[in-house]
């Protein structure tokens, strides 16, 4: 009945970019896999190969705790450790006394079980600790690597969102929304830890002047409707097409890897190598599936989309509980998990005020095709 229920709420909300449905709508229905507590709002999600399965906490809401582990009973516990899951401590000269998290959204785990955590940087106290990828060993359950993300590669207003791994070729991708006129893809080199910041302020990087509207409400940052440029990235199973978009966009957009990589191209050479590969709503995630299909958590009617290699988007579930999907990860079997948290009701979008109705959770989902973890 649950499935049936998905499938006619997805008919009655039919919209311009969704009345195409329903041709591969009857599948599974969504599993709710976990509620999480008032205190756990999640941002992104990560699985490692053996199904262990990680949430960022998100920063909107000023969590002490900034990672956890969702662990099999639906309980959720401070990862890597509870000092290294809470904010860094530095001495009033800077000097960093006790390792942590400034704060994490975007996360992901390698084929080596290596959790990579994009964590922001921090301003208090003065000097604060640049924006980094810390990588721990989930396996191991020990620090791997810090690679730090300085000035010019980040800037005064940047606000690194998530990221891609790219295992051929030992580099990693990142979202920088930034400013509506600064957002951009940063670009890490594994092997000598250098980083690149590329399509700065690019057509594809920026946001489109189209408002977030929920609920009736259009979504304010900082006092102005919200503009949120680069922001869902992800890369294929093949580590051939980099894929990623504006928040507030309404195009899917890719580039292939060697692209990115290639340090003797410039900005211009580099925009003329991104094609725009299909629709989208105003969305927060997407991941990849290895058939070409893009899977889109769209914000303001609380559902779950696909774009197809035709470029064609579909609307795949849409229910009330699913209130401002956020981040995807693919699980074994070839099924696709994301999270949820009101992200429209804490205070940084809702004028400072909490108005969360606690419905925080982790759902899943059957991939329309074959899908490979590390997404």
């Amino acid at each position: 009945m649950k499935s049936i229920r998905l499938i006619l709420v997805a008919l009655l909300a039919c919209s311009s970019l969704s009345c195409s449905l329903l041709s591969n709508t009857a599948q599974a229905a969504l599993t709710k896999v976990a509620e999480l507590p008032a205190h756990t709002p999640p941002g992104n999600i990560a699985i490692a190969p053996n199904g262990r399965i990680f949430l960022s906490v998100h920063g909107f809401y000023g969590p002490k705790t900034k990672i956890v582990e969702l662990l099999p009973d639906g309980k959720t516990v401070a990862y890597p450790n509870a000092e290294w899951a809470s904010a860094p401590v530095l001495s009033e000269e800077g000097v960093l006394t006790q390792e942590g998290l400034n704060g994490v959204l975007g996360l992901n785990v390698d084929h080596n079980g290596i959790l990579w955590m994009l964590d922001g940087a921090s301003t208090e106290p003065a000097p604060g600790i640049n924006a980094r990828l810390v990588a721990w060993n989930t396996q191991k359950e020990a620090l791997h690597r810090v690679i730090y993300l300085g000035f010019p590669i980040t800037r005064k207003e940047s606000f690194v969102n998530d990221l891609a791994i790219d295992t051929k070729h030992d580099a990693i991708y990142i979202t920088d929304v930034a400013s509506p006129d600064t957002a951009a893809l940063i670009v890490v080199d594994l092997k000598t830890g250098l980083a690149r910041r590329v399509l700065h302020g690019s057509q594809y990087t920026r946001p489109e002047n189209i408002d977030m509207n929920i609920n009736h409400r259009v979504i304010t940052l900082g006092g102005k409707p919200a503009r949120i440029g680069v922001n869902p990235i992800s890369i294929d199973n093949k580590n051939e097409w980099v894929y990623f978009g504006a928040m507030n966009g309404e195009s899917i957009y890719r580039v292939k890897t060697t692209d990115l990589l290639n340090t003797s191209l410039s900005q211009s050479s580099l925009e003329s190598k991104v094609q725009r590969y299909g629709n989208k709503p105003i969305s927060d995630g997407i991941t990849v599936d290895n058939a070409g299909n893009v899977y889109v958590t769209s914000i303001t009617d609380g559902s779950i989309g696909v774009v197809k290699p035709s470029g064609e988007y579909q609307t795949l579930y849409q229910d009330e509980g699913i209130s401002w999907p956020d981040g995807f990860a693919v699980g074994p079997n070839n099924q696709i998990y994301f999270t949820v948290n009101e992200l429209h009701l804490s205070p940084v979008l809702n004028n400072g005020k909490n108005a969360t109705k606690g419905k925080f959770a982790v759902y899943k989902f059957d991939a329309l095709a074959p899908a490979s973890t590390g997404r």
